[in-house]
């Protein structure tokens, strides 16, 4: 399912990945690019505005299962004892919540429509819970699916693929065993749900001119027609094609393999 498109295109852009994969540092160099050219961004932040219940499942994790509280650094490293933690119990606790974390995606995107920006940005998406169910459980497939009717789809789904030795370096959060079955889960799912555009570890500025180029894309296909003045004017039918006036410090093209995405 697509977010509904009114009067003016409006592109949604999600990121995924396991801890430590540098979203955070990728969509602030988008952000800025983007706003740079002068388009309204809007970036949520799944845990802090979409989640639901939150106190409550950091408690969890740090009363009954005697987790560490805050997030990890290289100097400071911690031991999460949330999502990775493996029980039939916990997997009906997370079915409960992914539910109405679901629904609340779904308002959150709503509101994003009506909010006037460009362009939408969410820091995690509904992708990066359901990368902690067991995939291989054929009822938990369709309870994935059902799921992704309630959940519109972004116009460009980034999973930032990241080596979990490395990653961890970076968060040390999580057990390493658990980040290489996150990571494996976060292929998986990209196969099961389709439309998810893996980006395979590469420098930090690769990444960044990768992600900008697949955007940019977006927004020349999809933005309404300029009028004379500049501004932005209302589409007038989705068979006619879309044009973005850019100035001429566009990234350079990259490599023809760097480009492909991998859709899985």
């Amino acid at each position: 399912m697509r977010p509904p498109r009114k009067n003016r295109e409006i592109i949604f852009v999600s990121f995924s990945g396991i801890d430590g994969a540098g979203k955070s540092t990728q969509i602030e160099a988008l952000c800025a690019r983007l706003k740079e050219d002068g388009l309204q961004v809007l970036l949520i932040r799944f845990w802090d505005d979409i989640a639901r219940l939150t106190g409550l499942r950091e408690a969890t994790g740090h009363t009954i299962f005697k987790g560490d509280k805050g997030v990890g650094s290289p100097s400071a490293p911690i031991n999460r004892r949330d999502k990775n933690v493996r029980s039939w119990l916990m997997t009906g606790v997370r079915l409960f919540l992914y539910f109405f974390d679901a629904i609340a995606v779904r308002l959150a995107v709503g509101r994003a429509i009506r909010s006037g920006a460009d362009l939408v940005i969410f820091d995690r998406y509904i992708y990066d819970e359901l990368a902690n169910l067991t995939l291989s459980n054929p009822a938990i497939r369709v309870y994935v699916s059902m799921i992704m009717k309630i959940v519109p789809k972004p116009d460009i789904s980034y999973l930032l693929d990241a080596d979990p030795v490395k990653a961890c370096a970076r968060k040390p959060e999580y057990p390493i065993e658990f980040l290489h079955s996150n990571r494996q889960s976060y292929l998986d799912l990209c196969k099961l749900v389709g439309e998810i555009t893996v980006i395979a570890p590469m420098p930090i500025r690769e990444v960044e001119r990768t992600v900008l180029r697949y955007v940019l894309n977006e927004l020349s296909f999809r933005a309404p027609r300029l009028e004379s003045g500049g501004d932005m004017a209302s589409k007038g039918s989705d068979d006619e094609p879309a044009e973005l006036e850019r100035q001429q410090d566009v990234l350079p093209p990259l490599d023809a393999e760097q480009l492909r995405p991998r859709q899985t």
